[in-house]
């Protein structure tokens, strides 16, 4: 196994486009990591520079404390599983597993046994199965090929390029967890690349989440959900996403209020040091939809945290709703349990969990705390 190291790294094209910006991240041995934002923020361009596909502008990627800037995609020892299978459709699920260890010229008892070992850890193992083709395979199979052909060849690193995007939802939660399965079992490292939010936070260790070619924050996934350091993360993270609300900071001493027309709402005291220097300036306040409840279910609410909210849509998601309400300028969802029975334009009163709540510079989006 091995740690991968990424200084400084750039990725430009002649257009002037720039796709990476000095990435900076250290992936311990063993560790699974993610990488993830949406489409264009440059997370593939960062994973294909690590497996030698892409050049690299400026910076140095390290495997195991070498520099491997220069070193060809082949003699890297990764593995890398890509987004459409890229299975070799005229040979079977054996002959696609083994392809990489022929071409090294393994004993072909090695491979039979690699290829035997892989195919049984991936639910392959049938020789029946074995002898399919691609074709004859449904979606979860050739990724789990994919993925069979990378252990084989047992790398030092694992690359994955959105692997499940192109499977249907239920199988794409089955697949999740046979990766999970896979990591603890081989102790690999793996970097995993998606633009699903769900993925990261069920499979990483560590979650890079980027936007515009730039890391935004590195963090475990409580920690990303909990503490988000600017508004793009906290909005990126979590379903659905968090609720953003404008207003101004009024009051003073230790009597301070976030309010908007429509709106007024207590800091708790452990807010007023931080909002202080905020007071009478517009700042944005984010509160995620499982902390926003109905006044009906939350009986002993203070008043200071509770206000009235027009419904505008009601979802029912089996377990939960979603009330979809307004305010004066907001608009927010808040999740409930499913034996609310708010209606479409009833005026709902709402109580927020400030102890929940977080701030953000309205010019900067950075998190205020």
């Amino acid at each position: 196994m091995a740690t991968v190291v990424l200084r400084n790294l750039c990725k430009s094209y002649t257009s002037g486009q720039d796709a990476v910006k000095n990435v900076n991240l250290e992936i311990a041995d063993k560790e699974f990591l993610v990488l993830v934002g949406p489409s264009g923020c440059g997370k593939s361009t960062t994973l294909r520079m690590v497996a030698g596909l892409e050049d690299i502008t400026s910076g140095e990627i390290l495997i195991d404390n070498q520099i491997v800037n220069d070193v060809p995609a082949k003699n890297r020892d990764i593995a890398m599983v890509f987004q459409n299978y890229a299975l070799y459709p005229h040979m079977t699920v054996y002959e696609n597993m083994a392809f990489a260890l022929k071409l090294r010229k393994y004993p072909h008892r090695e491979i039979e046994r690699r290829v035997q070992d892989a195919a049984e850890i991936l639910g392959l193992g049938n020789p029946t199965m074995l002898k399919r083709k691609p074709k004859e395979l449904s979606g979860g199979e050739r990724q789990r090929v994919a993925v069979g052909r990378a252990i084989v060849r047992k790398p030092k690193v694992f690359l994955f390029d959105e692997p499940l995007s192109n499977l249907d939802a239920k199988l794409r939660v089955q697949m999740r967890m046979e990766l999970q399965k896979l990591h603890t079992r081989l102790q690999s490292t793996m970097i995993y690349v998606t633009h699903d939010q769900v993925e990261a936070l069920t499979l990483g260790d560590r979650i890079v989440v980027m936007n515009k070619g730039s890391v935004q924050q590195v963090a475990d996934p409580v920690m990303l959900y909990e503490n988000p350091v600017n508004q793009f993360v906290a909005g990126f993270i979590g379903s659905p996403p968090m609720n953003f609300l404008r207003g101004r900071i009024a009051g003073q001493n230790a009597d301070y209020y976030f309010q908007d027309r429509g709106i007024k709402l207590r800091l708790l005291p452990q807010h007023t040091a931080h909002m202080a220097r905020f007071r009478d300036k517009e700042v944005i306040l984010g509160i995620r939809p499982e902390d926003i409840y109905d006044k009906i279910f939350a009986q002993d609410a203070r008043p200071e945290f509770t206000i009235t909210a027009t419904v505008d849509v009601v979802e029912p998601m089996g377990a939960e709703i979603y009330l979809y309400l307004n305010a004066g300028n907001n608009n927010f969802v808040a999740r409930v349990t499913n034996q609310d029975t708010a209606t479409i334009n009833q005026d709902l009163q709402v109580v927020f969990d400030m102890s929940k709540a977080h701030f953000f510079d309205s010019e900067t989006q950075i998190a205020i705390f």
